[in-house]
C-alpha cells in the first residue's frame, strides 16, 4: 500500500497531539523512501528576531521522521522514538522551514532515519537530525 501526501495529512489531524498540530504542518510528499513537511515560521513558533525555535525544528523533525517510516511501512503505524538527536546548524528565519525526512535502514524491529530542515526562501539548511524508531510487533 502506498500513503499520499492527503492521506499522510489526515492522519496527522486525526491521530496527532494538538501541540504538534499547532506547528501547522504540511506534508508535500510521501514516499517508501521518506517524507517532506513545511512548516511556516510564525510569531508563534518563533523567538526574538523572527527566528524559529529550536523546540519546534525539534519536533518538526520527529514528526518528519515518523511520516518517513509511515512511508516505508505503506501505512499508518505506530512507531515509538527511542532515540532523537537534533543539530542546529544556524538561526532559522524566512517564510517556512522545509524538512526532508529519509529512511536510512529499517529493520523488522527498529527504523532509522536522518533529517534536514532548510529555510525558505533562503534555501540555507539550518538544523539536522537523526532518530531511531521502534516498531512494536
Amino acid at each position: 500500500m502506498t500513503m499520499t501526501p492527503a492521506d499522510a495529512q489526515s492522519v496527522l489531524e486525526h491521530a496527532f497531539a494538538p501541540w504538534v498540530k499547532a506547528l501547522d504542518l504540511t506534508i508535500t510528499d510521501i514516499s517508501p523512501q521518506g517524507a517532506t513537511l513545511t512548516m511556516p515560521i510564525t510569531d508563534d513558533l518563533a523567538r526574538i528576531g523572527g527566528i524559529i525555535s529550536g523546540q519546534a525544528l525539534a519536533a518538526m523533525a520527529d514528526t518528519s521522521m515518523v511520516f518517513a517510516a509511515m512511508g516505508f511501512l505503506g501505512e499508518p503505524k505506530p512507531v515509538a522514538t527511542t532515540n532523537l538527536d537534533t543539530v542546529f546548524l544556524r538561526p532559522g528565519t524566512g517564510d517556512l522551514i522545509r524538512c526532508d525526512a529519509e529512511i536510512v535502514r529499517a529493520g523488522k524491529a527498529l527504523i532509522f532515519c536522518r533529517a534536514s530542515m532548510t529555510a525558505m526562501p533562503s534555501d540555507k539548511l539550518v538544523a539536522t537530525a537523526t532518530a531511531t524508531f521502534f516498531l512494536p510487533s
